[in-house]
């Protein structure tokens, strides 16, 4: 894995945590292995607003089809979409990118986020090490 790569994802982690202060509390989810976070609804669009600024491409039902690869691997690592959910991610172009799985829940009040740098080519140290670095940089 190429260390500006890493160095670049970590910096760009820490940014979006850092405009998060205060807004949202961050807690794990091993099953994705990303940070969480929920919130009401009604706080939908001012969280956007700032997850729109670090992670500018957005992916849905729409335009999953056409969406790199590596895209299309984060949404089945997560399970895949459903209506009204939506991918967020940096540009996915290189060998490792930050994502946002916006999961609106089905009672419509509570929308829950999932961030996570993902990586093409991860070994396992390298992996429980991105996980640990992760964790740091969201406070959990």
């Amino acid at each position: 894995m190429h260390d500006q790569a890493k160095t670049g994802l970590g910096n760009d982690c820490k940014k979006i945590s850092s405009a998060f202060q205060g807004v949202l509390s961050w807690k794990w989810d091993s099953r994705s292995e990303a940070v969480l976070a929920e919130f009401a609804a009604e706080k939908k669009d001012d969280i956007r607003a700032i997850l729109e600024r670090f992670l500018p491409i957005p992916w849905d039902g729409s335009n999953l089809g056409k969406a790199p690869d590596i895209v299309r691997t984060v949404n089945s690592h997560l399970g895949g979409l459903r209506p009204g959910q939506q991918l967020f991610t940096s540009d996915p172009k290189g060998d490792a990118f930050v994502f946002c799985a916006w999961w609106p829940w089905q009672d419509g009040k509570t929308i829950s986020i999932r961030i996570a740098p993902f990586y093409k080519i991860l070994s396992d140290s390298e992996k429980a090490e991105k996980i640990q670095l992760l964790k740091g940089w969201f406070g959990i």
